[in-house]
């Protein structure tokens, strides 16, 4: 695949492609539709799109993430309709087979999320959920009959709690692939805040990675 990140645009790392090869080998019914939230640069998007899927689209509040989408798209040879907003907002009442989403999902220093700036592309909220917490809640909304939510998100943020959540949302959870190992450059850098937070052991330098699904009845 090829991957174009335009300036402003944040860079696919280690997680976005190990929810990428969980989309490859994942089951898609014949003419499916896909939803990529938090899209970025796409690639998870292009992904679909090149497994095979008959509708993609890709939503992002970055202007630029938007126009990566659609260079990405061209660049792979695939058809991706790219819309810019907030979560489900662009997509009105369309279902879907498979919504796919790498949020933002670190905790930030502060409550709220960010309006702007780099910080935009990682914060999630004081404890990295803010984001999190309402794609699953919603996603229900949005699947059709026995479709699937997949997330990808650090443990630092709370595995059992996504399941959990998935469940109340009359979800069928489940751990696609897990794995283990040390703390990425992003939440290295907060190790003093999490720590203070609760939210990392008082030395820990590692953390799970899980790709999680939501399956709906």
């Amino acid at each position: 695949m090829r991957v174009l990140v335009p300036p402003g645009v944040f860079r696919p790392l280690s997680d976005t492609w190990m929810l990428a090869d969980a989309l490859r080998v994942a089951t898609l019914p014949p003419r499916a539709s896909v939803l990529d939230l938090c899209t970025g640069s796409g690639v998870l998007a292009v992904a679909a799109a090149r497994r095979g899927a008959r509708e993609v689209t890709a939503v992002d509040l970055s202007r630029r993430a938007v126009l990566a989408v659609r260079l990405n798209a061209r660049a792979n040879g695939v058809r991706v309709r790219a819309l810019r907003g907030d979560l489900f907002a662009p997509v009105g009442r369309l279902r879907f087979d498979l919504i796919v989403s790498n949020p933002p999902y670190l905790p930030g220093e502060h409550d709220g999320l960010p309006r702007r700036g780099r910080r935009r592309h990682w914060d999630a909220g004081a404890d990295g959920r803010a984001l999190l917490d309402r794609i699953v809640d919603q996603a229900p909304e949005h699947l059709r009959r026995g479709g699937s939510l997949m997330l990808v998100h650090s443990s630092i943020c709370g595995i059992d709690a996504t399941l959990e959540r998935m469940r109340a949302a009359g979800l069928e959870p489940g751990v696609v692939v897990r794995r283990r190992g040390p703390l990425g450059p992003l939440m290295s850098a907060r190790v003093h805040t999490l720590e203070r937070r609760g939210l990392l052991g008082a030395g820990q330098r590692e953390e799970e990675v899980a790709v999680l699904r939501g399956r709906a009845p």
